[in-house]
């Protein structure tokens, strides 16, 4: 993959920006997506993950499956659906 190929359209985040943080000692997935948001946009990682943890992998001289996924929270409070469309349930 080129330096300059774009691994998080979300972020804007290039193979070559990924492999800076792993050459400041981010060999992790949830550091990396800490330092630099990759996995963080609109997408929350479905297009990017498999990229960044290939990277690792490569980087880590694992094999992907050894890299694991990262952490994913569910959200802080649940909410009815009304909530958003401004609608609510009894009307």
């Amino acid at each position: 993959m080129s330096d300059k190929t774009i691994i998080c359209r979300c972020e804007d985040l290039t193979v070559e920006e990924i492999r800076e943080w792993i050459s400041k000692g981010y060999h992790g997935l949830e550091e990396i997506k800490r330092a630099s948001r990759i996995g963080m946009g609109a997408c929350q990682g479905r297009t990017c993950r498999r990229h960044l943890i290939a990277e690792l992998a490569r980087a880590n001289q694992k094999k992907p499956a050894d890299i694991g996924l990262s952490t994913f929270r569910p959200p802080t409070k649940p909410l009815k659906f009304g909530a958003f469309t401004g609608v609510d349930q009894d009307d």
